[in-house]
């Protein structure tokens, strides 16, 4: 008779894949080590349904930007990060609308310095209004790793819970905080986002056309 097999976890599917993803650049140890810790800081999150996809794709941003600061991935699009305290509305909205505008011309990451457990059901339906889907995003903690790989940072109201490094250009804007907020409130703030998002678009591949 033989052994039975033991049941293999998610997080040992999910190892699986990005090790394949990520193979020759990173070790099984390194990816189980960030894997192990996206689940801790993402335990907040109340849609179990999702779950397992958050963990996978908060892990593989986190190696890719750790890969990135070590030179094993280079990139050749501007990095853009948008920080605000619970990464639920604005700085969702601005990397929705940034990544919409640029069309793989940027790369958008987003945070939060306390992230909620949901995105704010206000934001997501005026980014409906626009075709944006942010249903399956979640609130994403902030890490070391994707402040390193960015060559823009944005924050929003979360004070000086950023790093600052040297080399990055740093922005603050100053924006209402949909929280607790109903949808004619949070529009404004939506199109006031998307006004800013053209501006930095412009100069960022306005910047890159110059060199």
């Amino acid at each position: 008779m033989t052994d039975r097999a033991e049941p293999r976890s998610h997080l040992d599917r999910i190892a699986d894949r990005l090790s394949q993803q990520f193979e020759g650049i990173f070790g099984r140890e390194t990816i189980e080590r960030y894997l192990n810790d996206s689940e801790d800081r993402t335990a907040h999150h109340r849609l179990a349904t999702y779950r397992e996809l958050f963990i996978e794709r908060f892990a593989r941003e986190r190696l890719r930007a750790l890969a990135q600061t070590q030179g094993k991935i280079v990139t050749d699009v501007p990095e853009v990060l948008f920080v605000c305290v619970h990464n639920a509305g604005r700085s969702q909205m601005a990397a929705a609308l940034l990544d919409h505008h640029a069309k793989g011309r940027v790369h958008v990451r987003s945070a939060g310095s306390t992230p909620a457990s949901e995105i704010n059901p206000a934001v997501i339906a005026v980014m409906d209004e626009l075709g944006l889907d942010l249903a399956k995003e979640f609130p994403k903690p902030l890490t070391d790793e994707v402040v390193r790989a960015a060559d823009v940072v944005i924050t929003m109201g979360c004070g000086d819970a950023c790093p600052i490094y040297p080399g990055k250009r740093y922005l603050d804007w100053d924006l209402d905080d949909p929280a607790g907020q109903g949808v004619d409130a949070v529009r404004p703030i939506r199109d006031e986002i998307e006004r800013r998002v053209t501006v930095l678009l412009d100069d960022l591949l306005g910047a890159r056309t110059e060199t």
